[in-house]
């Protein structure tokens, strides 16, 4: 069985961008572009993994990480963030928040790839 992956991007090309790859890698992918909507996808999906843009139209990704960290059925699936803001302290930022990965953005496929699979445990 693929491991399922929840990608919450609100850019139409980067999301259709991250789910074609990760379907390319034999991933099951679940595309959310509504923020409001992750929390209760993620529980309906139940994703190995959640990439997360961070620079959301319509709520922060810092606090969509929060909350799915303080879910009892979330709480243990990780998060790689992805973010156009790459600046000085943000990383850090958002690992506190509770993200076990970051990439800022642009992604390159390789790095993606590697940190996807690193964080889902597939090699």
């Amino acid at each position: 069985m693929s491991k399922r992956i929840l990608v919450v991007e609100d850019n139409d090309l980067n999301r259709k961008l991250f789910c074609d790859v990760l379907r390319a890698g034999g991933f099951s992918v679940e595309p959310v572009a509504d923020g409001k909507e992750a929390i209760a996808r993620a529980r309906a999906f139940e994703p190995n993994l959640v990439v997360m843009d961070i620079q959301l139209q319509d709520v922060s990704g810092l606090d969509l990480i929060a909350h799915l960290k303080g879910d009892s059925a979330l709480s243990a699936v990780p998060v790689l963030a992805v973010t156009a803001y790459a600046g000085k302290g943000d990383e850090e930022r958002i690992r506190l928040s509770g993200a076990e990965g970051y990439l800022s953005k642009p992604v390159s496929i390789g790095p993606f790839m590697a940190a996807v699979k690193g964080l889902v445990g597939t090699n």
